[in-house]
């Protein structure tokens, strides 16, 4: 999964007109880790209709704050720049639950009408 370490990386990411979901983590969440094992293989599972990238929350806590991003790991799915939907729970995320989560999004991103 792409790594955005820098705000401008983030904006361009988001931008465009296919789905891009972005995860927010940091290094010392075990939640974050939980993830890890299987993440890669969600994200190949979901290639064909979206693009993921991680942002480590702690690196960039100006964009964090001004999107609102409390609990970690989050999952924000974004279209044309504006966010589409967002993943968030005090829970640990199972890889059904992200799965779930992608799924809505694609769902939710297919109805929008295109930037184009």
């Amino acid at each position: 999964m792409q790594r955005l370490t820098e705000e401008s990386q983030f904006r361009e990411f988001v931008a465009g007109d296919q789905l891009a979901v972005v995860v927010f983590k940091t290094t010392w969440c075990k939640d974050c880790h939980f993830i890890d094992p299987f993440i890669a293989d969600v994200e190949a599972a979901y290639a064909d209709r979206l693009t993921m990238a991680e942002i480590d929350r702690d690196d960039m806590a100006d964009l964090c704050s001004e999107l609102n991003i409390l609990g970690i790991p989050s999952f924000i799915a974004f279209k044309g720049g504006q966010e589409v939907v967002r993943f968030v729970s005090k829970l640990r995320k199972t890889r059904e639950e992200i799965e779930q989560f992608l799924d809505r999004a694609v769902a939710v991103s297919n109805e929008l009408p295109s930037q184009a």
